[in-house]
């Protein structure tokens, strides 16, 4: 049916690309109860430890984005989120990247670096959340695996909030640890700022294309809600429903 449809204007595609934000991690139970504060030294830990799965296995994934990309341009932009992730010591620039960035949160929050790069504390189902996305990126057509990547347009929110709420919140955290949400907030908007517009470009060809970018970005959405769910449920005595009583 959406083939014989009309394609939404790029602005009414783009906002309801933006009203996905509701399935944002953001909302969940567990990062909830993080921005309030409630989580313990040990669940704060444990978040961090899990997370860092997701963390190295970025680059992972847009490295199987460029191996399927044949446009060249495309790649020449996206070889920078691979960059960012892992550093790079290149033409003067000397930088560490986000994975080693996280491993310094780990630190912050009382993780040794053989507790957070050694991955024993990493839960099955956040594997296999993590996994599945970058399956999907290997497997799935180049345009589908970039429209994946539009979660970016929530993340500075998520960074912001861990950058104001922590100091206070949780004020035994080293604050030094704080530079990977820091570096994140422009990062993602500048990742943001190219992965919608090749989205808004090429999937407004068709309603069925529009509805196909949809649906892609809830599949990511869903992959980070299940890889908090995994985090939530190994750390906390609770369910979806609430805590234990």
């Amino acid at each position: 049916m959406t083939e014989t449809l009309t394609p939404w204007s790029k602005e009414e595609f783009e906002a309801k690309l933006r009203g996905r934000s509701g399935s944002y991690h953001i909302n969940h139970p567990f990062h909830l109860m993080m921005a309030a504060g409630t989580l313990t030294p040990a669940q704060l830990r444990g978040w961090v430890a899990n997370r860092f799965y997701y963390q190295i296995s970025i680059p992972l994934k847009d490295a199987a984005i460029l191996s399927n990309c044949d446009d060249r341009e495309i790649r020449r932009e996206w070889i920078q989120r691979i960059l960012d992730h892992d550093g790079c010591h290149i033409g003067g620039v000397d930088d560490e990247g986000g994975i080693e960035a996280w491993i310094h949160l780990g630190e912050a929050v009382g993780l040794s670096r053989d507790d957070v790069t050694s991955l024993r504390h990493v839960v099955p189902a956040a594997r296999f959340a993590v996994d599945a996305y970058v399956n999907f990126a290997r497997r799935q057509p180049w345009q589908e695996a970039v429209a994946s990547s539009l979660t970016e347009l929530f993340a500075p929110h998520i960074h912001q909030q861990r950058i104001d709420t922590w100091p206070t919140q949780y004020p035994w955290v080293d604050a030094a640890g704080l530079r990977y949400f820091k570096q994140r907030l422009t990062q993602a908007r500048r990742d943001v700022e190219h992965g919608l517009h090749f989205t808004l470009d090429y999937f407004s060809q068709t309603r069925a294309l529009q509805q196909r970018a949809l649906d892609i970005l809830q599949f990511k959405l869903d992959v980070l809600w299940a890889l908090a769910d995994a985090i939530m449920l190994s750390q906390c005595e609770i369910s979806i429903l609430g805590p234990k009583v």
